[in-house]
């Protein structure tokens, strides 16, 4: 098996693995006032710590939640409800759809989006967001890094234009933790959301980032997290995460796997000149190489590399499996191409040799496909 889909999920660390175990068997309430409570509770402090250390924050700035998609949406509801008097949220057309979906939804409840474009490398035009935000704008969210080409926003730009037009800034960064540093002492955004299982911790646990300053009406009432999100933790899923947390700031494998990334691209274009790579000229993380396979099918391209044990993707899992194109790749202005893109995300285990198998068999299918159409 070869796994190309990291950006979907990340393999479960065996330290992760091992931290779920231990937790799972410590089966104390971190709430209870005896001593095994507290012991449970120990280890949740420990890990909202190396959390906390990871993203460069202060441990009561992190609230645990089920993952990236929760967390986007606290974000966002919570920012409303925070400002009733504003009606007006800047986001971009290439999110992810955990934040269009509401987006629309609170569109339908009397909200006013302005979705911004990109460009054709799926690059975001910082004066389009300046004469966006208004008085009357509550809220801006904008995706750090892109989940089906690895597109990196200006966020720390983004989000000086947001609070000068006094807007709350949110930053979906689901796809860029553990793969560029992140650093919230330095990046003033309000909110920010990860999720556990893009960073070889379990699924079900993720993180908003909420800035001391701030405070969000609470998602579930209860004392835990600050009062936004109560119910008992899942300690398990925190322990772990916090684990990966620490494992990533240990050690930075960007360079290489950058080095495999553009290795990848390289033997792809070398050996199908007729490929593109989707926002080759953008800032992008270093692991994800959206390819365009001009004319072919990208479903009928996965399925093929499936069958010889290489597992890529067409793009946002979410929204795998359906008849749509990629909005991502629509909204760069690739037309019928958005169908004929396959994305590559590489993971912190993927070796050359690996690299060097895909390289070896992908042109003969690609061949082979051609050879059909015509």
């Amino acid at each position: 098996m070869i796994y190309f889909d990291n950006n979907a999920s990340t393999p479960l660390a065996k330290e992760c693995l091992d931290a779920v175990i231990v937790a799972m068997s410590e089966f104390a309430n971190p709430s209870s006032t005896h001593s095994l409570g507290q012991f449970a509770k120990l280890r949740l402090i420990e890990a909202r710590g190396e959390v906390a250390e990871f993203l460069g924050a202060a441990p009561q700035e992190i609230i645990f939640t089920s993952g990236g998609t929760e967390s986007n949406h606290m974000a966002i509801l919570g920012a409303c409800a925070a400002q009733p008097d504003k009606k007006h949220i800047v986001t971009s057309v290439v999110e992810h759809p955990s934040t269009l979906l509401l987006l629309a939804d609170l569109e339908r409840k009397g909200y006013r989006v302005t979705k911004l474009g990109v460009d054709s490398d799926g690059n975001l035009d910082l004066s389009d967001l300046e004469s966006a935000v208004t008085e009357e704008t509550c809220l801006v969210s904008l995706m750090w890094a892109n989940n089906e080409t690895g597109v990196i926003f200006p966020v720390d730009q983004a989000v000086g234009i947001a609070h000068r037009g006094g807007a709350l800034f949110h930053t979906d960064a689901v796809q860029m933790c553990g793969k560029a540093e992140v650093n919230m002492k330095s990046m003033a955004a309000d909110f920010l959301s990860l999720s556990g299982h893009k960073m070889q911790a379990p699924k079900g646990i993720g993180v908003l980032f909420v800035r001391k300053k701030q405070s969000l009406p609470p998602v579930f009432f209860g004392h835990q997290e600050r009062k936004m999100r109560g119910g008992t933790e899942n300690l398990p899923g925190i322990a772990a995460l916090g684990v990966a947390c620490r494992i990533l700031a240990q050690g930075s494998h960007g360079s290489q796997t950058a080095q495999l990334r553009d290795h990848l691209e390289s033997g792809i274009l070398k050996s199908i000149p007729s490929a593109r790579v989707n926002g080759k000229n953008a800032p992008r993380v270093n692991n994800t190489s959206n390819i365009c396979f001009h004319g072919l099918p990208s479903e009928v391209i996965v399925d093929k590399l499936d069958q010889v044990g290489i597992h890529v993707s067409t793009g946002a899992a979410c929204t795998a499996g359906g008849n749509q194109a990629s909005h991502v790749l629509l909204a760069m202005g690739l037309g019928l191409g958005a169908e004929s893109s396959v994305r590559f995300s590489l993971g912190r285990d993927t070796s050359k040799e690996e690299v060097d198998h895909l390289l070896g068999v992908l042109p003969d299918i690609i061949d082979n496909m051609r050879g059909k159409v015509q």
